[in-house]
């Protein structure tokens, strides 16, 4: 198991870029520092939020870490189906005493602001999510010393990556929290998706790359699963949202083993595009009609959800997990890289014990 990825840390584990929070300097210093390697979240902030949260993580460890960037997004969206949804959400801008957004309040993300900081001040590792970066930008990426992930679900997109010149492809199966990775958001899709481990083995006969396998992992036993399915890394989100470390709002931490809260499902409810999440109220009742349009609806509702968190109201809120959430163990996240560790050398010498026994 050696990579230009795999060999910057301990432990084949790395911690997944949670945007909206939760992915902040301190959970990804903590997590480098332990052997694994701690991910920053770029979306949804500024390019000098961006690279103030880097210059801070770079001040509580000299290890290696990664910066995930968002693809800007083709204009697609149907203007007319993004007003209907917003007449629906009237009701909870009155309810939350909160104006909605406005939908048309950017598509990039910043993103060419991004690549120029990152290209003058490198990181170890950059990824990227929802779509794969120019061959340009990986070659110049390349020149900088950094190691370039594309997060995929498909072997068509792990082409993609191959042919963009990308070091690692991040594969992510349907069981994943947060948004789904895909390159396109296809409407017709109805929110289906591929589980990890059938899509480890497709995408791997596809492509030579090395894969980072997420989607639903809590345990050390499962990164062995991974492991031997052919993945040399697993990428963990949900097991290190509880962390204290985390930045993921004191509810959403709750809410992970809150029985209240017993299954995820995929939603457009929140961003306009599918996203794993527990199912609360307002996934509920807005899921069935939210129309794929992102970022239009991630801009419409962002006022709400951030509301709601203000006002206690976890049912309000994008409850963001993977489908292992009930798994969490509320472990610093230096000692749950550990005990991961752990269970991943456990489960390797218990499968070596079976071959010999064999």
């Amino acid at each position: 198991m050696s990579s230009a990825l795999t060999d910057l840390c301990r432990y084949p584990i790395v911690q997944a870029p949670m945007a909206g929070g939760a992915s902040c300097p301190q959970l990804a210093a903590a997590v480098s520092e332990a052997g694994g390697l701690g991910f920053l979240a770029a979306g949804y902030k500024t390019a000098d939020g961006m690279y103030q949260e880097i210059k801070q993580v770079r001040g509580l460890t000299s290890r290696p870490f990664g910066v995930n960037l968002f693809m800007p997004q083709p204009g697609q969206a149907d203007p007319a189906a993004v007003d209907v949804y917003r007449h629906q959400l009237a009701g909870e801008a009155t309810w939350y005493e909160t104006p909605l957004g406005d939908p048309d309040a950017g598509r990039d993300d910043g993103y060419e602001a991004k690549l120029a900081i990152l290209l003058d001040d490198p990181v170890p590792v950059v990824s990227f999510t929802f779509g794969c970066p120019a061959p340009e930008t990986v070659a110049a990426f390349a020149r900088a010393g950094t190691v370039t992930v594309v997060t995929v679900t498909s072997p068509e997109e792990a082409e993609t990556a191959r042919l963009a010149g990308a070091d690692a492809v991040c594969v992510q199966g349907v069981e994943a929290g947060g948004h789904q990775g895909t390159h396109r958001d296809d409407p017709e899709s109805g929110g289906c998706g591929t589980g990890l481990l059938s899509l480890i083995g497709l995408v791997k006969e596809a492509v030579p790359l090395p894969i980072v396998a997420a989607g639903g992992l809590m345990r050390g036993s499962q990164i062995a699963a991974v492991l031997a399915a052919g993945a040399e890394a697993a990428q963990l989100g949900t097991a290190f949202l509880v962390c204290p470390e985390s930045g993921a709002h004191a509810l959403h931490k709750q809410a992970m083993t809150n029985p209240l809260f017993v299954r995820t499902e995929l939603t457009r409810a929140f961003s306009g595009r599918p996203a794993r999440g527990l199912v609360n109220r307002f996934m509920h009742e807005h899921g069935p009609y939210a129309p794929a349009a992102y970022p239009e609806v991630h801009h419409l509702t962002s006022g709400l959800r951030k509301a709601a968190a203000k006002a206690g109201d976890p049912q309000g809120m994008a409850l963001w997990a993977g489908q292992g959430h009930r798994m969490a163990r509320e472990l610093p996240a230096g000692r749950l890289v550990e005990v991961l560790g752990a269970e991943l050398d456990a489960s390797v010498a218990a499968l070596a014990l079976r071959g010999v026994a064999s």
